[in-house]
């Protein structure tokens, strides 16, 4: 391979390398946010889920790994060391088949997950309290910004153990299901709210809708993640490969000193 070319690969190696860092520190921060989030659905379902869990830590180590890998492969790029490009490819291979696996095991247990997602829902619904508690208050900001009540309708909230153990006169319902559209009681954000009429000024849809679209749009910005990583790592093994092969002896002499 002459210099010109072994030069382009060197150097195209670098540049898919610094993208590998930049997506590695990408889905290191959606782990992070999947963790810390309080204001969204991710959240009714992280405190209860432990595949959510689970999940968000794989993510966390997935990333940080990749961005590891990005920089050493940018110095071995760089400084010509074959140890350091033969290290790349081999860790590149394992995080391609780790990612493969992740998927395959994601597609086929797909109906366990989304019916843990129900179980959970449902759980929250029938333990509310309108407490300081951060799942119910997640549940009910999604009530309140997806327009939306319960999990398949309203009726889902008639198994919550605070509205049996009331008076009926009372009519309890859901705050944050209260539909702006109809007149009433003042508006309340969390919480169980006191209705006079047997008819609950609610959204009367329920919000599983509307989260499987949310889950989906997520999902593909995820695959697409996912998809474009992977390109990058096929990209980087050929290159790291090639370039591996044209290096004739080891030249320690090129990597700086600190």
């Amino acid at each position: 391979m002459g210099k010109g070319c072994i030069a382009a690969t060197k150097y195209f190696l670098f540049l898919f390398n610094l993208l590998f860092f930049i997506f590695g520190a990408v889905i290191m921060g959606f782990g992070l946010w999947v963790m810390l989030d309080n204001q969204s659905f991710i959240m009714v379902l992280h405190e209860s889920s432990t595949t959510l869990k689970v999940g968000a830590y794989i993510l966390i180590g997935i990333g940080s790994l990749s961005m590891v890998m990005g920089f050493l492969g940018c110095i071995g790029a760089i400084y010509e060391i074959r140890c350091l490009l033969g290290l790349y490819f081999t860790c590149l291979l394992l995080i391609l088949i780790a990612q493969v696996t992740a998927a395959v095991l994601i597609y086929f247990q797909r109906d366990l997950l989304r019916q843990e997602m129900s179980t959970i829902v449902n759980k929250i619904m029938v333990n509310y309290t309108g407490q300081n508690k951060t799942s119910e208050h997640a549940w009910d900001y999604l009530q309140r910004t997806m327009k939306c009540c319960g999990w398949t309708g309203p009726s889902n909230w008639t198994e919550n153990v605070s509205m049996k153990s009331q008076n009926n006169s009372q009519n309890l319902y859901p705050c944050s299901c209260r539909n702006e559209s109809i007149s009433g009681t003042d508006m309340k954000e969390t919480g169980l709210c006191p209705h006079l009429s047997s008819e609950w000024p609610v959204f009367t849809t329920g919000c599983v809708s509307s989260v499987e679209d949310w889950l989906l749009r997520n999902c593909g910005v995820i695959l697409g993640v996912c998809v474009g990583i992977a390109v990058i790592e096929l990209l980087g093994m050929i290159l790291s490969m090639c370039l591996c092969k044209s290096v004739q002896q080891e030249d320690y002499t090129k990597v700086p000193k600190y």
